[in-house]
């Protein structure tokens, strides 16, 4: 995922070991979350990946997915990784070697494309454009190198449709204005179909699912750092920080906490 906001953990240049174990941390764990599984294996079976072909996917991050591609383009078939954050492509390197995937994985630029025009079967590219400036341009790469009946997946979320609950609404809206802004692109979710379609392809399927917190546990890391980064912001006051985390703390001891955001998927393909 080329080019996100350079203060974003994802970002290339911030290869600190800790940063990367930090991400590491946190795709692992909504890896298991219901809805991600639920919307991953939908688009995966649109997508409909046959051996021998040739499959992209975009910002690998712990390479789980590509593995997924690996299998079935199966021996004669390639799936190819592209990850331009070095602690990551070096974890998804090493968990494909683990369980003898032939995943590969490069670094490379979702901006430019490392692969020649109309040179790949099917892309997958999940949860990248939100963190681009430009994400209209990486979707028009992604339609260069595909080739004609060539298929995407596109999935991502949009910030807008975040929720965190009981909130007070002055609280909820400066909690609302930190994930926007750690986004460069944070209603990416609802803009796929539309760059997919000024890109030339053909959009055939649409998805969504909601990425949905356990309401008996507060996420108590993703809801500090909010609390922390709106504190720092000046848009909440540690009074109104500290009535959140008391809220939040008595809603889940009677199952009543509530944090999440909707991911969209869309399905296209280029003509021809």
């Amino acid at each position: 995922m080329s080019e996100p906001r350079p203060t974003s953990a994802f970002h290339a240049a911030n290869a600190d070991p800790a940063v990367t174990d930090r991400l590491v941390t946190a795709l692992d764990a909504q890896a298991v979350y219901d809805g991600v599984r639920r919307l991953r294996a939908w688009a995966h079976a649109r997508l409909g990946v046959r051996p021998g072909e040739r499959a992209l996917d975009i910002g690998s991050g712990t390479g789980s997915e590509t593995q997924v591609l690996a299998a079935a383009v199966g021996p004669d078939g390639v799936a190819l990784g592209l990850e331009p954050h070095p602690g990551l492509r070096a974890l998804a390197e090493r968990r494909a070697a683990d369980v003898d995937s032939p995943a590969r994985f490069v670094d490379g630029d979702a901006l430019a494309l490392p692969l020649a025009d109309a040179s790949v079967d099917v892309v997958r590219c999940e949860r990248v454009l939100q963190h681009l400036a430009d994400p209209a341009r990486a979707v028009a790469e992604i339609a260069r190198v595909l080739r004609p009946g060539g298929r995407v997946a596109l999935l991502d979320s949009d910030w807008a449709t975040f929720i965190l609950h009981p909130a007070a609404p002055e609280i909820r809206a400066g909690l609302a204005s930190v994930t926007r802004a750690a986004a460069a692109t944070p209603e990416a979710g609802r803009h796929l179909a539309g760059w997919l379609a000024e890109a030339g392809l053909i959009v055939d399927d649409l998805g969504s699912d909601v990425l949905l917190h356990d309401p008996r546990t507060v996420t108590w890391p993703l809801v500090r750092g909010l609390g922390a980064a709106a504190l720092q912001r000046g848009l909440i006051t540690e009074e109104q920080r500290d009535r959140l985390y008391a809220d939040l703390t008595a809603a889940a001891e009677r199952s009543a906490f509530h944090l999440s955001v909707t991911m969209f998927a869309v399905i296209a393909h280029r003509p021809g």
